[in-house]
């Protein structure tokens, strides 16, 4: 699988946690000594990111041999061997907890969506990430939301439309925000305009928004905003998103359901690497 900027990624990643170079390993292995180790899981959850884990130790070493048992989007039990590396002992024990800090939080991202697909999965709704993600991974982040099932929305601030509360009290209005938008993308880029009232609203489906996000709404007020719209826009909810809240706010009728919480508040699965043998 390819990431865009995977292996400046990585550098950046090694470069972090080597520094000038690996003092315990320098000292204590020699360069000839060969090894093999083996990625467990500690702990259930989805994995993603073995790619990663695997560049991680092929850019140290591009001969070195990596062998998958288990592959992204695969439910993980404790004690399930994912992977086999086989290489140099000196280039397992430097890129080792790289490789597992990728994996890790990348597999906590997909475990915690997976979650919550699971609530939301025979609603007519769809989860969607946010750009809250770790600045340098989004990248990476946004592709273990998608293996744990859920949809990414805009990539960055480049590949979409999102008139948010602070754009609109800068130009006066979600009428004018929406009218010089227009005039401005291509008419292919559909634009969202974020509201956090009814009185907005009216005022965004006037405006012919494609896409109208209700900003921590209660319930009640969703549930309005889906009978006042009428399909005329589609509607995401979005503010205060977790385990707890979801399916309430999936059987509003809104379109779609954002959360910050899969990618700011995914906890890292637990996962060791271990040798399991050298010569």
């Amino acid at each position: 699988m390819e990431y865009f900027g995977l292996n400046e990624i990585i550098e950046r990643a090694l470069k972090e946690d080597i520094g000038h170079g690996d003092l315990t390993t320098k000292s204590l292995i020699s360069e000839d000594m060969q090894a093999a180790g083996v990625f467990v899981a500690k702990s259930p959850g989805i994995l993603a990111g073995i790619k990663v884990a695997c560049e991680v130790f092929k850019y140290l070493e591009p001969e070195i041999k990596f062998e998958y048992f288990k592959t992204d989007g695969d439910t993980l039990a404790p004690g399930d061997i994912i992977a086999r590396v086989t290489g140099k002992a000196a280039t397992l024990l430097t890129g080792e907890r790289v490789a597992l800090n990728f994996l890790q939080r990348l597999s906590g991202i997909a475990s915690k969506t997976r979650k919550m697909v699971e609530i939301i999965k025979y609603m007519p709704v769809e989860l969607v990430d946010t750009r809250k993600t770790t600045p340098g991974l989004r990248v990476l982040e946004k592709y273990a939301v998608t293996v744990g099932g859920a949809r990414n929305h805009r990539l960055g601030l480049y590949d979409g439309v999102m008139i948010k509360d602070n754009h609109i009290k800068a130009v006066g209005g979600i009428a004018r925000a929406v009218s010089d938008v227009r005039q401005k993308v291509p008419h292919t880029i559909k634009i969202e305009v974020e509201v956090e009232n009814l009185d907005q609203l009216q005022q965004a489906l006037e405006a012919r928004a494609d896409i109208i996000l209700l900003d921590n709404m209660d319930i009640e007020q969703m549930k309005q905003a889906v009978q006042i719209t009428a399909g005329r826009a589609l509607l995401e909810a979005s503010g205060g998103i977790n385990e707890e809240t979801l399916l309430e706010v999936a059987r509003t009728g809104v379109d779609f359901i954002s959360s910050g919480a899969i990618t700011h508040s995914a906890v890292s699965l637990d996962i060791s690497f271990d040798l399991t043998e050298t010569w």
